[in-house]
């Protein structure tokens, strides 16, 4: 059995890579919601740990029942009372020598009911009691058993989060039944560093996890969630140090350019480099005269000029003979990188070209031409540079922006093209947790600092109740030709919802500025978006309405004023990126930040930070601290490795030992062939940590 890499998956883990529907009891409805709440896979719901705990050890006596707790009691069955209407519910009484009590059906089996509660017979139910109309019932007891099988009846009961439709039992039966199919794994970590923790093998420690016996137990803290956690943060760490390990070790060859083209781009420029971008630059170039290849990551705040230190790493490759490629993860980011930088290019005198899905047919093919020929020094595109036909002369440096959308498998995709060096930019300020768990493969360059000429946003925190003031106050300055953004948010269960509020929105705002107002939303398709964007850009409208599609790399100088209605629905990184949308000119900028009441403690600490502080690396950690790592770019998006047990807030130091103990386990046992290492190859496949593993077999 291999994987999608073509190497063989240990077969001590063939049983958990099994479908859920292999699984007793499973059929096909059921498969189908237990894949949306956990995954269609045995090891997706050995993963899936419970949320929470029904404790079942509280049995009174009838008369001592408390309504509204749940409670384990013995009864006598005494009769059943089917309804004359099939939609009224279906009850059985039962006592026991204290107080009579009700349970209550609705849509029963009336049969089923018949053998589960045979009158005259003793039984023992678990569920919530309820006082109704002066009476004791029970809705739909959790569990019904004969008196002799009372200690099947888990004392505490695991709480698993659920998706609509998903019954709670069945789907915590499927779990047991993948969880006795989880076998006794070899021992992957340093003996000794186990010993010290207190922890219990891999199989017993996921076991107590999915038993947990207290709400502590529910903790990121609890020691079996701790030793969960640091087998994924350590196959985390430990395929990063390979897979860098392999790209340090592949031929590279070294870049030297003599700094002619670059120095007549830096001298078309309208200001100076600051320090931090001569930095980086240097850095940068180190990188690439070095024989073996660069993997950077170029990490700056919103407006922080790394465009501009990318193009000198550009114009340095093409000085040493080689072309440059620039990749964003839009067209539009595409399009307005070619604009940013052509005027750059024409001062050095190369060749620059676009390349994204919208070039087709002729233009497409002489591009290809021109490309392999060498004419064009550097191509600036979308993923289409990623496709089969794309084929350089001599690739030297490919730069990709905007990285958060880019996993470490693109990186490698990327470094397929030839002995290429690869600078990655982003503009999210990345925790140091995050940055080491998601480019762990990678040096990092830090832009810290604002540019020249880049004002401060003045940022306000207001009451939704204030948005007609609001309203005004765009009216006094759209009327001087100020630009707007309304940025309406979009939340993925409700996205017609939000989508029906951001259009609500638009039409509110043109019973007052007519014409003048733009709408931008993810639904419209990307020529919509696109003319939406120009219009705006253009300043044909004034406002533009938008859901958070433009919170990456849209770059409007003449926007002064960001209005972000629902402030208190995004993440503190979201808001800090979408403010960097203004103060992108020379005017001062506002950024408006509207709250619907109540407000959250995280939320109101999300919303002080932003008022208090424009630096995005502060933001990030605070951020981390309040969100935890899954929420905080939105990873289904982000190219970020998704934890299933480790909580990066929680277990920051787990994450730093893995670190180290990934790097000495590479440099004592590269191939990991030692007992432990073989060991370890079995943790890379169980956290589907794959790609590394095809580097020791062809590396």
């Amino acid at each position: 059995m291999s994987d999608k890499f073509g190497a063989m998956r240990p077969s001590i883990l063939f049983p958990l890579f099994g479908e859920t529907r292999s699984l007793p009891g499973v059929g096909p409805r059921l498969e189908k919601l237990i894949g949306r709440a956990a995954g269609t896979r045995l090891l997706d719901l050995i993963f899936h740990l419970p949320s929470g705990l029904i404790d079942r050890s509280h049995r009174p006596t009838l008369m001592a029942a408390e309504a509204g707790r749940i409670a384990t009691v013995t009864v006598n069955v005494l009769d059943h009372l089917p309804p004359r209407d099939r939609r009224q519910p279906y009850k059985v009484r039962c006592s026991d020598d204290t107080a009579a009590i009700e349970l209550v059906f609705f849509h029963a089996d009336w049969d089923y009911l018949k053998r589960a509660l045979p009158v005259g017979e003793k039984r023992v139910i678990s569920g919530k009691v309820e006082r109704y109309s002066g009476k004791l019932q029970m809705p739909h007891p959790d569990h019904i058993l004969p008196p002799e099988q009372i200690a099947e009846l888990p004392q505490q009961e695991a709480v698993y989060p659920l998706t609509e439709g998903l019954p709670a039992k069945p789907f915590a039966k499927a779990i047991r039944a993948a969880l006795e199919k989880v076998p006794a794994m070899p021992e992957w970590q340093d003996p000794s560093y186990i010993k010290r923790a207190g922890w219990t093998p891999f199989a017993d420690a996921l076991r107590a996890a999915h038993a947990p016996k207290s709400e502590a137990e529910l903790l990121p803290i609890a020691p079996a969630r701790m030793r969960l956690a640091y087998d994924e943060l350590l196959a985390n760490q430990l395929a990063l140090v390979l897979i860098r390990a392999h790209m340090r070790g592949q031929k590279g060859r070294a870049l030297r350019g003599d700094g002619h083209l670059k120095a007549r781009a830096i001298a078309a420029l309208p200001f100076t480099l600051t320090e931090p971008q001569m930095q980086a630059i240097a850095e940068i170039e180190a990188d690439m005269a070095m024989p073996t290849r660069m993997l950077r990551l170029l990490q700056g705040d919103v407006g922080a000029g790394k465009t501009v230190v990318a193009m000198c790493a550009l114009l340095n490759a093409v000085e040493a003979g080689t072309q440059g490629a620039l990749m964003a993860p839009t067209e539009i980011l595409a399009r307005q990188h070619m604009a940013a930088l052509e005027p750059l290019a024409r001062a050095a005198g190369v060749r620059m070209a676009l390349l994204t899905g919208r070039e087709r047919g002729p233009t497409r093919d002489e591009t290809l031409v021109q490309l392999v020929a060498g004419k064009i020094d550097i191509l600036v595109g979308t993923h289409a540079l990623f496709s089969e036909d794309v084929a350089f002369r001599d690739l030297g440096l490919a730069v990709v922006d905007e990285q958060h959308r880019f996993g470490v498998h693109q990186r490698m995709l990327l470094q397929g093209k030839g002995s290429t060096d690869v600078l990655v930019m982003t503009a999210t300020p990345i925790p140091r947790t995050l940055a080491l768990t998601a480019y762990g493969d990678m040096d990092v360059s830090r832009l810290t600092g604002r540019p020249p000429g880049r004002k401060p946003v003045d940022t306000r925190v207001l009451n939704a109740d204030r948005l007609d003031e609001v309203v005004e106050h765009l009216k006094r300055a759209v009327a001087k030709g100020a630009r707007a953004y309304w940025v309406c948010p979009l939340v993925e269960e409700s996205e017609k919802i939000d989508l029906a509020a951001a259009e609500e929105r638009a039409a509110e705002l043109r019973k007052v500025f007519g014409a003048k107002v733009g709408l931008v939303h993810g639904r419209l398709k990307a020529a919509e978006r696109d003319e939406a964007m120009a219009k705006f850009k253009s300043g044909e409208t004034s406002i533009l309405v938008a859901t958070t599609v433009i919170e990456v790399g849209v770059d409007v100088p003449e926007a002064t004023i960001m209005v972000v209605e629902h402030a208190e629905r995004f993440g503190l990184a979201q808001l800090h990126q979408l403010r960097g949308r203004v103060g992108r000119g020379s005017a001062r900028s506002t950024c408006l930040l509207v709250y619907h009441p109540p407000l959250g403690e995280t939320a109101k600490a999300r919303l002080k930070t932003l008022r208090e502080t424009d630096d995005g690396f502060v933001i990030a950690e605070e951020d981390l601290r309040l969100r935890g790592a899954g929420e905080l770019l939105g990873v289904r998006q982000s190219g970020l490795p998704e934890f299933r047990v480790a909580d990066l807030a929680a277990h920051a130091e787990l994450l730093a030992a893995a670190r180290d103990d990934a790097k000495l386990i590479v440099s004592r046992d590269p191939e990991l062939k030692s007992a432990r290492g073989e060991a370890l190859r079995v943790l890379l496949y169980l956290f589907e940590r794959d790609e590394a593993v095809r580097y020791l077999r062809t590396g």
